[in-house]
This record gives structure tokens, sequence and C-alpha cells, in this order.
């Protein structure tokens, strides 16, 4: 039988940032938008979204006068990540 995927990551944009994230130490938000072609906007929804569910966290600072916001997968997060891609390998 298939196993249930984890909403959460089931939708493109991120499954793309925690993808990112699990092979990185920590990404800026540039990076990411770059990476992943997002808009500004809909990045920072989903990334937010992410944080929230304890699957990210997310530090912002300054680069000299510009801000930086810098994205760090969380315990859990790699959890959910792993455990999203076994319950994908089900399909197979």
């Amino acid at each position: 039988m298939f196993k249930e995927l984890d909403p959460l990551l089931h939708t493109q944009l991120r499954l793309a940032v925690m993808s990112l994230l699990i092979s990185v130490e920590e990404a800026d938000f540039v990076f990411l938008r770059e990476k992943t072609g997002a808009t500004a906007g809909n990045l920072s929804v989903q990334i937010e979204k992410l944080k929230e569910a304890g699957y990210i966290s997310i530090e912002k600072t300054f680069a000299g006068k510009m801000p930086r916001t810098i994205c760090r997968i969380a315990p859990k997060g790699i959890k959910a990540f792993d455990d999203y891609v076994k319950a994908l390998k089900t399909y197979f």
C-alpha cells in the first residue's frame, strides 16, 4: 500500500527548498531564489510555512547595510524529508 506523503513537502517549491537545504549547511534567500527560479514573494511565503512547521530555521542579519536572510534545515526537517523520500519510494 502507498504511504501518505507529507502535504507540506508535496509542493514543488517547498520540496525544492528542502532538497537544496538538505545538501548544504545553510543557504541565503538570494541563493534559494536563484536556484528555484521563484519570485521573492512566493519564496518568502513558502519558507515561512517551512519555518512554522519547524522544518527550517531562518536567521535575519545584515551584510553591511543589506539585509540577509539565512535558512538552515532543522532536525525535524531532516526527518520529514527522509520520511517523505521513503514514502515516495513506496510508489515505485
